[in-house]
């Protein structure tokens, strides 16, 4: 059976798009008093950025913090708050829209909440693939940065009290996404490099996964090409632009396969040291030269070129209790593993194998 997935059903793009959103949003306030739920990355609390945003009257806007990573107790705090400002006003039980802005994260922030809000229980309980069983309500996304395709991907990555998975569901992907690369222009470089990668990993991963498919390989290709071209080529202006759409391609690219080797570990990483994770995928894939040789070779350029200098000895000193719990956040990614190594992959990727690559990290 072939799965007849998602996509994002409504995407504009293009150098000040952004502008566009009150329109937007416009069309699907059917009650006024329903509001939308903005939640913007609180790096933008003092950037002009924030009188940009078109909150109304009746709409909630909420400042989300993701210094760390995203955790189900917070996607579960948020749709708290989001149910007591609704349930203190007039009008519907739900808002018409929840509305993210900012990078991978605050994203991923968005889709859960939209998700939780028409679901009941605690984000915990729906960490795998297809648990949701309600629609969500009518979410947006808007990248500031470019490189994780959170904004195309049908998963909300969490960390929970017992492992870091996504709620993977077709009713995650965005109904509408705002594509505006002049929102991403002042993004720190290192920022930058680092989503950039987890992008280019992406594209690697799919490239050379067991999954592989002519609808995957040709957004891969696609999007490897504009990495290569923003990352070894220019750094000129178009490169945002370029960038950006990258992220699109890479993104759409896993929709219809999967990452492999590279996510796992770093999901492990994320979980018990908080590494975030294009950093944390960056750190990982500069150990798999027996898996991806040639994209670990490419990407050793790319960093010699920014300038960046990844973190080393992360795992030293770290107590045998955490590594095992690395080692088995790691290795509950079935899929992932099979996409890299194939169903042949547990006896190819042991216990003993993932200890030595972390002990290398």
């Amino acid at each position: 059976m072939f799965r007849n997935f998602k996509v994002v059903s409504q995407v504009i793009f293009g150098r000040g798009a952004f502008d566009q959103l009150d329109d937007i949003l416009e069309q699907k306030r059917f009650d006024q008093k329903a509001g939308m739920v903005f939640l913007v990355d609180d790096v933008f609390k003092n950037h002009p950025l924030r009188n940009r945003v078109p909150v109304k009257e009746h709409d909630l806007l909420i400042w989300v913090n993701v210094d760390d990573e995203p955790k189900t107790k917070q996607v579960d705090a948020l749709t708290a708050e989001v149910k007591q400002w609704k349930s203190s006003a007039s009008g519907p039980a739900l808002p018409e829209g929840v509305i993210g802005i900012g990078g991978g994260s605050t994203m991923d922030l968005a889709k859960a909440v939209s998700l939780m809000l028409t679901n009941p229980g605690s984000s915990v309980d729906y960490q795998g693939w297809d648990l949701i069983k309600n629609p969500a309500v009518y979410h947006v996304g808007i990248p500031t940065l470019s490189g994780t395709g959170a904004e195309v991907s049908r998963t909300t990555v969490l960390t929970g009290p017992d492992k870091k998975l996504g709620i993977n569901s077709d009713y995650t992907v965005f109904d509408q996404i705002v594509l505006d690369p002049l929102l991403t222009v002042d993004a720190p470089p290192v920022q930058r490099f680092y989503t950039g990668m987890d992008c280019y990993i992406h594209c690697i991963e799919s490239l050379q996964g067991t999954f592989l498919n002519e609808f995957s390989k040709s957004y891969g290709e696609k999007s490897l090409e504009l990495c290569q071209a923003v990352f070894l080529n220019n750094w000129k202006p178009v490169s945002d632009d370029q960038l950006m759409m990258a992220s699109y391609f890479g993104g759409m690219s896993i929709a219809y396969s999967q990452v492999g080797v590279a996510h796992a570990l770093s999901y492990g990483l994320a979980y018990i040291l908080g590494v975030h994770h294009g950093i944390g995928n960056s750190i990982v894939f500069d150990y798999l030269t027996d898996f991806y040789p040639e994209g670990v070779k490419e990407f050793r350029k790319m960093v010699a070129r920014s300038g960046v200098s990844l973190p080393r000895n992360l795992t030293a000193g770290l107590s045998s209790e955490k590594m095992e719990k690395m080692i088995d956040v790691a290795l509950g990614l079935a899929p992932l593993w099979e996409n890299a190594l194939g169903r042949d992959w547990p006896n190819i990727m042991t216990r003993d194998r993932v200890r030595d690559l972390y002990q290398k990290m």
